[in-house]
């Protein structure tokens, strides 16, 4: 095997049950023996062959080295088979890869949007920025209920969670200047009768255009890439795995202090900030995890995994219990969690103005990047 990383296209609905199997098992599995992944040069036969005109599924990257099953080169073998057919070698057909067994999750080092005809970009199976901007990128593409493409990327606007910035945004892969980013902005928002303007800059080298939407009103933001390795910490024992709802009173409690400047229309913003969590396990596997005193949650964060990629998001303390170490026994218990389901790497995202990123600098989490949010009221 000598492709650099394999693709697989994939039904996301798919993928998510794959996550909690730890496998993808396609019906060519059962009926034939194997799974066909793609080279990257040949992705767009399978997809072609098998699903013209779709823009809503998404590419398994696969690192080679880590799958488990025999891998074998075929010569001439179709794109990919129809559905209830046997594939048998054709004169004239594209080398094939065949892998015979399942496709662990373990294996997958991102999963990356396949929107024809624009090209997906693929990071390599050792890069940890790449790996970090394919997901933040990927994530709120894949749970957006409408997608647009726009110069430099995507707009996700979602019509249920007006007042969640992370759900109503550009996210923008590809230079694009300011007045172009504005002029988009203000089309996208003002069409979805949106109450901010907001973009995401995850491409290398956009301070500079950062620094022209700060001239042109916006706030902006600069986000650390953080990521370390999986690997224990003390004190997950501590920790407990819970029910989603269970973390909500914490939630409410945060977000309306830390939002406080936003008076009555806490009560809109509040519950959107809320309710647009359920949204990511519907595409990633998400492990809401609390340490509780006399039964009241007083800490919480919680853990993303999608294939061998795993982020740590929201850890917070309630600031009664702040200095018992609780932040530590969660961050513990989601490494530990990460481990358990075969990831090698874990990473957030950390303002780059605030002390959470020397915290977690001082947990081996080391900086590998920047993305830029840039945001002006309607």
């Amino acid at each position: 095997m000598t492709e650099a990383v394999l693709l697989h296209l994939i039904e996301p609905a798919e993928w998510r049950r794959a996550l909690s199997l730890g496998a993808v098992r396609p019906p060519s599995l059962d009926a034939v023996g194997f799974v066909r992944p793609s080279p990257p040069g040949q992705v767009h036969l399978s997809a072609e062959r098998l699903h013209p005109g779709r823009r809503d599924l998404v590419l398994l990257v696969v690192d080679p080295g880590r799958l488990t099953g025999p891998v074998r080169m075929e010569a001439g073998v179709p794109a990919g088979p129809r559905p209830g057919s046997r594939p048998e070698p054709a004169k004239g057909g594209e080398d094939g890869v065949l892998l015979y067994g399942p496709l662990p999750t373990s294996a997958v080092v991102a999963v990356v949007p396949y929107r024809p005809p624009v090209a997906p970009v693929l990071p390599a199976a050792d890069g940890v920025l790449g790996r970090a901007i394919a997901f933040y990128s990927s994530l709120p593409v894949r749970r957006a209920v409408r997608v647009g493409d726009v110069p430099g990327g995507v707009a996700v606007p979602d019509p249920d969670f007006p007042h969640s910035r992370d759900n109503n945004r550009l996210v923008l892969t590809e230079p694009v200047d300011a007045a172009t980013i504005t002029a988009t902005a203000d089309e996208v928002a003002g069409n979805a009768g949106l109450p901010d303007r907001v973009a995401t800059l995850m491409w290398p080298g956009a301070a500079e255009v950062a620094a022209d939407l700060a001239r042109l009103g916006y706030d902006i933001e600069e986000q650390l890439l953080m990521a370390r390795p999986v690997g224990p910490l003390p004190g997950g024992e501590r920790a407990e795995v819970v029910e989603q709802r269970e973390v909500h009173e914490l939630w409410d409690r945060s977000w309306r202090t830390d939002l406080a400047a936003l008076g009555p229309r806490l009560d809109q913003v509040v519950p959107q900030l809320i309710g647009r969590e359920q949204l990511n396990d519907r595409v990633v596997a998400v492990s809401d995890i609390v340490v509780r005193e006399d039964g009241r949650v007083v800490a919480a964060g919680q853990l993303r995994v999608d294939g061998a990629t795993a982020a740590v998001e929201s850890v917070m303390t309630d600031p009664a219990a702040r200095g018992r170490g609780y932040a530590d026994a969660v961050l513990a218990r989601s490494l530990g969690l990460a481990t358990e389901a075969g990831c090698d790497l874990v990473m957030l995202e950390a303002a780059a103005d605030d002390w959470p990123r020397h915290w977690y600098a001082r947990r081996g989490f080391e900086v590998v990047g920047s993305t830029w949010w840039a945001h002006r009221p309607a």
